[in-house]
C-alpha cells in the first residue's frame, strides 16, 4: 500500500473499515508515544493537526508552555495487521511535532535529523543506513517478564533447537504488511537472542523503521506470551544486543564511498567520513549509548566493540568496511545498541561524518589484526584509544563537543546530558544484589 497524498489516506481508510488513528511520535529518550484519534478526527489531523500536552513527554516543554501540535507524515500512514478485530481496524501515522505558531518544534528529534540531512543535501550526499537490530526474548512468569531465554539456541540454530521460528516469522509477515523489505532472519550468539535484518533506505525512512520494528517485535512477543527486549546486555554472561549501522553516502545515482581506482576500492570521501565518526565517537557513544546497562555491552569477550579502531572486513574494529563493492560500499559502526534513539544517533554519525568530509580528515592507520589480541601496551605504542566506559564518561564527553551540541540543539543536548547523568547518579546510589553476594557474609 504506497500512500502519497491525503486522498490515499482516505481512501485506505474507507477499504480497511479502519476506526481508529494512532498519531505516533517519539521522545528524546527513543520511546515511542502516540495519541490515540477516532477515524472521524483525520481531517482535522491531516489539516492543522491534533493538540496534545508537551510538558508531560520527558525532554519537551515546561508546564508554562506546553502546547504542541501532532501533524501526519502520511507517508508513514499504516494498518496495523493485528488490530482486525470487532472493535475495527487501527492504523498508525508517525507525526511530525510543531508548536502552535505553526514552527516546526526543532527540538523533535525527527527534526533534529531532517536538519542534519538538509545539510548533507546541500553538500550534495544524502545518506543511506541499514540497520541490524538484535534482540532477546524471554519468558513471562505470572504476566512478568523474566530473564529465562526462550530457548538455548546459539548462532544460525535452528528448530528443534531454536524455538522461536515460528515467532520470527509472524514479526517477518507483520513487518512485510508494513511494508518493510526483510533481507533474512536467524538465531543469535546467545540464548534466547535473534536478529532480523531489513533493507537499507534514507536516513529518516530507516530511523521510522526502527522504531516501527521494535514496536512491532514487542507486540508479536506478547501475543506468543513471551516478552521481547532491546536491552543491551539482559544476561552478563551471554553477549549483548547490538544495533550496528551500515552507512553509506549517495551523490545522486552514484555511491560516493565507491572509487574502483582507489586502494580498497574506497573514496577519499569514505576516509574523511570515517575519521569525522572516529573523531567524535566518545561524545556519540552518549546518545548511541544512552543507558548504563549499554556499557555492559561493550567490554572485551563477548564480539562488542571497545577500541577505536577502523578496519577492512576485520570484526574486531569498531568501524570496519565489508568486502561488498559497487553500489554496495559501505562502512558498518558496531558500537550502538538497539536503545539508542535512532533519529539522534543517525543525526549524530551523518553529523560527524560530514564534519570529516569538511575538514579533510585523516582516520590514521587501518588496522588489519584482531585488536582484541594486543596487549595493553602495544595497543598505548599504537595510540589505540577505547570507548567511554560508563554513561558518566561519554556524557562528559558529549557536553564538550561543539559539533554535536550545534547539532542536536541546546535543547536536546541539554536534556541528553541530563538523562545520561540521572540514570548514572540512580544507578551509582543503589546498593545492587553483587554487592550483597559479595560482601555480605564475609565483610
Amino acid at each position: 500500500m504506497i500512500i502519497c497524498n491525503k486522498e490515499d489516506v482516505i481512501k485506505a481508510i474507507e477499504t480497511h473499515n479502519v476506526k481508529f488513528i494512532r498519531l505516533q511520535f517519539t521522545d528524546i529518550e527513543g520511546s515511542v508515544k502516540d495519541v490515540e484519534i477516532p477515524v472521524t478526527q483525520i481531517e482535522k489531523a491531516l489539516g492543522t493537526g491534533i493538540s496534545f500536552d508537551g510538558s508531560s513527554i520527558e525532554g519537551f516543554v515546561r508546564i508554562d508552555e506546553s502546547d504542541m501540535v501532532l501533524k501526519p507524515d502520511i507517508r508513514t500512514f499504516a494498518i496495523l495487521p493485528w488490530s482486525n478485530n470487532h472493535k475495527g481496524v487501527v492504523a498508525r501515522i508517525i507525526c511530525d511535532i510543531y508548536m502552535p505558531d505553526g514552527k516546526q518544534f526543532d527540538s523533535d528529534p525527527r527534526y533534529v535529523l531532517k536538519k542534519v540531512m538538509k545539510e548533507a543535501e546541500d553538500m550534495g550526499f544524502s545518506l543511506n543506513v541499514g540497520p541490524e537490530l538484535e534482540f532477546f526474548l524471554f519468558e513471562k512468569v505470572d504476566g512478568r517478564a523474566t530473564t529465562k531465554p526462550h530457548d538455548y539456541g546459539r548462532y544460525f540454530e535452528f528448530a528443534p533447537t531454536d524455538l522461536a521460528e515460528d515467532i520470527r516469522r509472524d514479526i517477518v509477515l507483520t513487518l512485510t504488511d508494513l511494508n518493510f523489505d526483510i533481507e533474512a532472519s536467524h538465531h543469535e550468539v546467545a540464548f534466547g537472542q535473534h536478529e532480523i535484518d531489513f533493507k537499507y533506505g534514507g536516513a529518516l525512512a530507516t530511523a521510522d523503521n526502527v522504531m516501527t520494528f521494535k514496536y512491532v517485535t514487542r507486540t508479536i512477543a506478547k501475543i506468543h506470551g513471551l516478552h521481547a527486549t532491546f536491552m543491551p546486555k539482559p544476561i552478563s554472561s551471554e553477549n549483548g544486543s547490538g544495533m550496528h549501522v551500515n552507512l553509506s553516502l549517495s551523490r545522486g545515482n552514484e555511491n560516493a564511498f565507491y572509487d574502483p581506482d582507489s586502494e580498497m576500492e574506497i573514496s577519499d570521501t569514505t576516509r574523511y567520513f570515517i575519521a569525522g565518526v572516529l573523531k567524535h565517537i566518545k561524545a556519540i557513544s552518549c546518545i548511541s549509548n544512552p543507558l548504563v546497562n549499554s556499557y555492559k555491552r561493550l567490554i572485551p569477550g563477548y564480539e562488542a566493540p571497545v577500541y577505536i579502531t577502523w578496519s577492512g572486513a576485520n570484526r574486531s574494529s569498531l568501524i570496519r568496511i565489508p568486502s561488498a563493492r559497487g553500489k554496495s560500499t559501505r562502512v558498518e559502526l558496531r558500537s550502538p545498541d538497539p536503545s539508542c534513539n535512532p533519529y539522534l544517533t543517525f543525526a549524530a554519525i551523518l553529523a560527524s561524518g560530514l564534519d570529516g568530509i569538511k575538514n579533510k580528515m585523516d582516520p590514521g592507520t587501518m588496522m588489519d589484526y584482531n585488536v582484541f589480541d594486543l596487549t595493553k601496551e602495544e595497543r598505548k605504542e599504537r595510540g589505540i584509544e577505547t570507548l567511554p566506559a560508563t554513561i558518566k564518561e561519554s556524557a562528559n564527553y558529549l557536553e564538550k563537543d561543539e559539533l554535536l551540541k550545534s547539532t542536536l540543539g541546546e535543547h536536546v543536548h541539554d536534556n541528553i546530558l541530563r538523562l545520561a547523568r540521572a540514570e548514572w547518579d540512580a544507578y551509582r546510589t543503589q546498593v545492587h544484589d553483587w554487592e550483597i553476594q559479595r560482601y555480605l557474609n564475609t565483610i
